[in-house]
């Protein structure tokens, strides 16, 4: 499928599997809008893209958990780009996730961004999608959203719900056009990574994720990829 031209927005852009997405991307010739909250890491970023790869790029600060960032982010794609084909949910909080501990304030960081963001840029390039009938959400979720140790409750919660939001909303756009995949990475070398995951295999690199991003959102529009789990060997 040619991407050459297209437009898609990343939350979480600034670094890790976000960045990385953003590059291959906008390496096939997509336009990108970069979402984070750091605003000097995410001009370096667009910066970088606009130097060397084929795509542009747009940086926006943004909080994902804030539903008016959220807007206002997606209304500058439209303005710039003219519309959203692709919407990756990158953005995530990983943070104490025992229960006993009673971190309340960090349980409630994970589900502002890690649920709430999710919906909330779902909610705002959906409309515009079932209208044109094409378009592609990617969802980043975790294996954590497949598996739940001892110290992943609260965390794994949330990604479960990320999960739960995939597979419903690919059941509701079925046959609308509009594609929703759900990736769930292993270990990744990002600052996100958990301490608590085992350290007994390489972790992934992030270009592994975006290499899954791409191979969803280059099929023939009449395939939709549900669900990819990456995790190392």
């Amino acid at each position: 499928m040619d991407l050459i031209g297209k437009t898609a927005i990343i939350t979480g852009a600034s670094s890790g599997i976000g960045k990385g997405i953003a590059k291959h991307l906008s390496d096939v010739g997509v336009n990108v809008v970069l979402a984070a909250r750091n605003k000097e890491k995410l001009a370096g970023v667009a910066e970088e893209i606009n130097q060397s790869m084929q795509g542009k790029a747009l940086a926006v600060e943004t909080d994902v958990s804030n539903k008016e960032d959220m807007d206002v982010l997606i209304k500058q794609a439209r303005n710039t780009f003219g519309k959203v084909d692709i919407f990756v949910n990158n953005a995530g909080q990983m943070l104490h996730s025992r229960v006993q501990d009673g971190h309340v304030d960090e349980w409630e960081k994970m589900i502002d961004v890690n649920i709430k963001g999710v919906l909330y840029g779902i909610h705002g390039v959906l409309p515009e999608m079932l209208e044109r009938k094409s378009g592609h959400i990617i969802n980043i979720a975790s294996v954590s959203g497949h598996e739940v140790t001892k110290v992943s409750t609260v965390y794994s919660a949330t990604k479960f719900a990320v999960r739960a939001i995939s597979m419903g909303l690919e059941k509701e756009l079925a046959r609308t056009g509009v594609r929703v995949t759900n990736i769930s990475p292993g270990k990744v070398d990002t600052d996100l990574a958990s301490a608590s995951q085992s350290s007994d295999r390489k972790p992934l690199h992030t270009d592994d994720i975006a290499k899954s991003v791409i191979y969803a959102v280059s099929q023939p529009d009449y395939v939709n990829v549900n669900e990819i789990t990456v995790r190392p060997v």
